[in-house]
């Protein structure tokens, strides 16, 4: 089908020339548009980190469990507060340790793993009021967790305006939120009638707007990206195309040589037979 398409409409390699160079022009246009006019701007934020002070905690022992309970509390700023860390150490085995805040927090035991593998944060991290971890051979314990889920809080992001003043509007509104309450409790649960209390480190995060730029691209390096695509789709195209356009015009050509020298040979006979009569 190919063949005899290409054998009769020479004009549909034109075809798909023209269109080839006029995806081009038109991916080179599309370049330039983004470079010259682009309406997406990129916002980046300047993080606090804070760090509470490891007062003394209160203690209960309960006779009845034989368990030992410390416990802390911390008033944190609320203020566009993303994370909320905690760290214990110095712990029993099988000490549990919870960190509870009533507005309710992200974790995931693999959230802030850096070799954590098929893990999303965004669909597996859950919001709960308490979350506990149990120590294991008296190792540290450590829960990271996240005020939302929302990426474009913290760290860098991305927002569409017409002008910079618009755009900057939409990436403050983004960044701002108030995490409340903002009252945060540690508990440690331990066996037996711990005189020794572990230690901890808490430390929230709280990020403002900092700066906002026009999203740029390199125009050179982009276009070349570009045209290597098309180049390279359209080679899967027109080589095909061209092989066989060119292996049917080959065997055309052949074929009319044989039709050529079989006239010849005919011509020859005749005239022979003529000849002879």
């Amino acid at each position: 089908m190919m063949k005899k398409a290409l054998a009769q409409n020479p004009n549909l390699l034109r075809t798909l020339l023209g269109l080839s160079f006029t995806l081009i022009f038109l991916l080179s246009y599309a370049v330039y548009g983004a470079t010259i006019a682009p309406s997406y701007y990129i916002y980046d934020t300047e993080a606090t980190m804070t760090e509470m002070q490891n007062s003394e905690p209160q203690k209960w022992y309960d006779e009845d469990s034989n368990t030992t309970t410390w416990s802390w509390e911390f008033a944190l700023d609320g203020q566009n507060l993303t994370w909320v860390n905690l760290t214990a150490m110095e712990l029993s085995d099988g000490a549990i340790v919870k960190l509870s805040n009533g507005a309710g927090l992200f974790s995931h035991q693999f959230l802030g793993v850096v070799d954590a593998r098929d893990f999303s944060c965004q669909e597996q991290c859950q919001q709960n009021v308490t979350h506990q971890r149990i120590s294991e051979d008296g190792n540290d314990v450590s829960i990271i967790s996240l005020t939302e889920l929302d990426p474009a809080r913290r760290n860098n992001g991305s927002v569409y305006g017409q002008d910079i003043d618009a755009a900057e509007q939409k990436a403050r509104a983004e960044i701002e939120y108030l995490h409340s309450p903002s009252q945060v409790r540690i508990e440690i649960i331990e066996q037996g009638n711990r005189s020794t209390s572990p230690n901890i480190l808490l430390t929230g995060v709280n990020e403002e707007f900092n700066s906002i730029s026009v999203f740029s691209v390199d125009a050179a390096t982009e276009f070349l990206w570009a045209l290597a695509s098309v180049v390279g789709c359209f080679a899967v195209i027109l080589i095909p195309s061209f092989t066989v356009f060119f292996a049917a015009r080959a065997k055309e050509k052949r074929d009319n040589l044989k039709l050529i020298q079989q006239q010849q040979q005919d011509e020859k006979l005749v005239t022979t037979n003529d000849g002879s009569s």
